[in-house]
């Protein structure tokens, strides 16, 4: 039997990167999917490459920073798809100004972990991932030979993620006992469109390669995986974890 035979899921950030390899890889494992994303167009598309594989998809336009919209997406999941046991805070934007990088990060992250886990709770039990990141385990390097800046989204960035962190690990204690398990991945250096612009800078994909013990960056499609586990019954035990999928950046 698959992973998420059965289950739905809602996915925030599902238009691109982590969030579109994650929604093909619930879908392959048996999960109808909600996916959700600032950019409808391309959340349509991943939805449209889900059941053209001849899985149950929907999508729709996600504002995570809206309060009320995110409430009303977990409710239209459960109205379009018939259910929710996953929901996967995915969406996040890397080089924005501090009150963005905080919205969007960290509030909306917020936002999606007290109305899931709360819906999660009444509809007997669940599972909620948070994407966090190395950033927010350690500081933030990025191996180009010059200084990282303390102001604006560098900070925001680091702020923002340990928050995630320990979110994760609060409503994780909250709910231990309800029913719902709530974890977050904490990803390296991705080749997605996020960190697309600190590899084109000079040596900088050189630079962040050398950061992981592993001489390479990660690809979408292994964090979606870690994401897979902890969503799934084989993750029964587990919860207020924030798993590194970052090719051994955060042993040293």
């Amino acid at each position: 039997m698959s992973d998420l035979n059965g289950k739905t899921a809602l996915i925030t950030g599902a238009a691109s990167g982590i969030g579109r390899a994650s929604a093909l890889a619930f879908a392959r494992e048996g999960a109808a999917v909600m996916c959700a994303d600032l950019n409808e167009p391309d959340a349509k598309e991943t939805a449209e490459r889900i059941r053209s594989g001849g899985g149950s998809a929907a999508a729709l336009a996600l504002d995570v920073t809206d309060e009320t919209a995110v409430r009303d997406a977990l409710q239209a999941t459960i109205d379009q798809l018939g259910g929710l046991d996953v929901v996967f805070n995915n969406a996040g934007v890397g080089d924005a100004s501090w009150e963005r990088t905080i919205q969007v990060n960290l509030t909306g992250v917020f936002y999606g972990l007290v109305h899931s886990t709360a819906l999660l709770a009444e509809r007997g039990g669940g599972s909620v991932i948070s994407t966090a990141s190395i950033a927010g385990l350690v500081g933030l390097v990025t191996g180009v030979p010059r200084e990282m800046p303390v102001e604006g989204g560098f900070l925001a960035y680091v702020a923002s993620k340990h928050g995630v962190v320990g979110m994760t690990k609060q409503f994780a204690l909250r709910y231990a006992r309800k029913g719902v398990r709530v974890n977050a991945v904490a990803p390296g250096y991705i080749e997605t469109p996020m960190t697309e612009m600190i590899r084109d800078d000079g040596p900088g994909q050189a630079g962040i390669e050398s950061l992981h013990p592993m001489g390479r960056l990660g690809q979408p499609e292994e964090i979606a995986e870690a994401a897979l586990f902890l969503a799934s019954e084989r993750a029964s035990f587990v919860t207020g974890v924030t798993l590194p999928v970052d090719g051994g950046y955060t042993a040293r």
